[in-house]
């Protein structure tokens, strides 16, 4: 018996050869930080996005702002108590358009342009613009929190996974009338038509 146990203590050790430097002194804090013990690199949070995608002139202006705000995103999604029915502006949720906010922070309507999700593939390929709605509210979101609304089902959050509990960069594309567009309305027809009615409305 005693054979057997030297024989499985030997495979021990050449399989774990550190094993026995672990139980050796511990290593203090600045000794680990100076060998870089522990250190870990954190991907690109556009990972998975396209590079080379071609913005329009105002994307391209949006881009070279600096942050209005900074807020760190959570994904949320209908079904399998997610979120239920209309946002808190009264409209149907549009997925990877619709944005939950603390409206003392970020005011409500207001159009964000969020250069981390430019070129990001949902799973239906469309690219996404980067174009987000401030139309939903939540007991929840306190500060610099932000909810993304990604659409029906877990399924719905892959492509906006790499952002979530991630800090983004929110820069003011200015205020939207009525509900966010859907993805079949590019974001200036909003504001063309926003700006039409208030001149006409003068």
């Amino acid at each position: 018996m005693l054979g057997t146990a030297a024989a499985l203590a030997l495979v021990w050790a050449m399989a774990f050869p550190a094993h026995a430097a672990i139980e050796a002194d511990p290593v203090s804090y600045e000794a680990a930080v100076a060998t870089g013990l522990g250190e870990e690199s954190t991907g690109s949070v556009n990972e998975g996005s396209d590079s080379g995608v071609a913005l329009t002139p105002e994307q391209q202006a949006l881009m070279a702002e600096a942050a209005d705000w900074t807020a760190r995103v959570n994904l949320y999604h209908a079904g399998g108590g997610g979120a239920t029915g209309n946002d808190s502006l009264g409209c149907r949720p549009i997925p990877m358009r619709t944005m939950a906010v603390d409206p003392r922070y970020i005011p409500r309507r207001t159009r964000l342009f969020i250069p981390e999700t430019v070129g990001m593939r949902m799973s239906d390929g469309t690219i996404h613009d980067g174009y987000w709605y401030a139309s939903d509210t939540g007991g929840a979101i306190k500060g610099q929190k932000i909810d993304f609304y990604t659409g029906h089902g877990r399924g719905s959050m892959s492509p906006a996974m790499p952002l979530n509990q991630r800090r983004v960069t929110l820069i003011d594309a200015g205020r939207f009338d009525g509900c966010p567009p859907s993805w079949d309305r590019v974001p200036s027809q909003t504001l063309m038509a926003s700006a039409a009615a208030n001149v006409g409305s003068n």
